[in-house]
């Protein structure tokens, strides 16, 4: 076997994973509330220690390089994006990196309706009165339930998340608080998902920026410099396997003839 040959594969998968990740992540700069993943990687033991093999087949200098590196767990990053001011009445930002937004998500396959959470801060009042994100999901107030009001008189949104038309309160936003967000998973719509255990407890303080809204947590510049890195990695390991197949071209081609 061509260790060489294993290991600059290794690292041409790995990085053309990263390079998918950034890619997405600068996709997503101007997505309102967006986080970022954090691609990661993890060595990959030496073939003898992976396959547990009896120690008279090691080859110590061979094990000295390792076995490559792995794709590890993918991780997203919830630090706060900027907050811009856009002057809208139905646009609400949340300030701190636990809270979020919970709306009605119903499964395509089943047809259930089941409870999402969300960054994105882009509220409107459809023709029925309902209060929706952006992407028409509807959005709850406390106790799970939909949020509907008088589609003919104006809404205001308060910094504590009460909700008032005609300067009466009428519904309220639930802003739920994750105490560990990395257990959340992206469901894609800009939603968040949670498996097992419910981890919302509800947030009875909230602290709101009305008429602003929470921008992107990618890093446009950092990103390029990431992708451009993760490019140059994999172009590297690429040039590496081509090595690697000249050599052992040679020496089936060239020394296996002499010999």
């Amino acid at each position: 076997m061509n260790y060489g040959l294993y290991l600059s594969a290794s690292g041409v998968l790995t990085n053309t994973y990263r390079q998918d990740v950034f890619s997405n992540n600068l996709a997503n700069v101007n997505t309102v509330g967006f986080k970022p993943d954090l691609p990661t990687l993890t060595p990959r033991p030496a073939e003898t220690a992976e396959d547990q093999s009896p120690l008279g087949t090691a080859q110590e200098l061979l094990d000295r390089l390792g076995g490559g590196v792995l794709v590890g767990p993918q991780r997203t990053t919830f630090a706060p994006g900027p907050i811009e001011q856009t002057g809208r009445n139905l646009d609400v930002a949340l300030t701190d990196r636990t809270s979020f937004f919970a709306v009605q998500h119903t499964d395509p396959e089943t047809g259930e309706a089941g409870v999402q959470l969300t960054r994105d801060g882009r509220l409107a009042v459809d023709g029925q009165g309902r209060l929706v994100t952006v992407a028409g999901h509807r959005v709850l107030g406390p106790g799970d339930q939909p949020i509907t009001l008088a589609p003919d008189a104006p809404v205001t949104l308060t910094a504590d998340g009460r909700i008032q038309q005609n300067g009466a309160d009428v519904a309220r936003l639930q802003i739920a608080t994750v105490a560990n967000p990395e257990a959340l998973e992206k469901q894609g719509q800009n939603l968040f998902a949670f498996t097992g255990a419910d981890p919302r407890t509800p947030n009875p303080n909230p602290s709101l920026r009305v008429g602003a809204l929470e921008s992107s947590g990618t890093n446009a510049i950092a990103t390029m410099m990431q992708i451009m890195a993760a490019t140059k990695a994999a172009t590297g390991n690429a040039k590496l396997i081509k090595y690697h197949d000249d050599l052992m071209d040679r020496a089936i081609n060239t020394f296996g003839r002499v010999a």
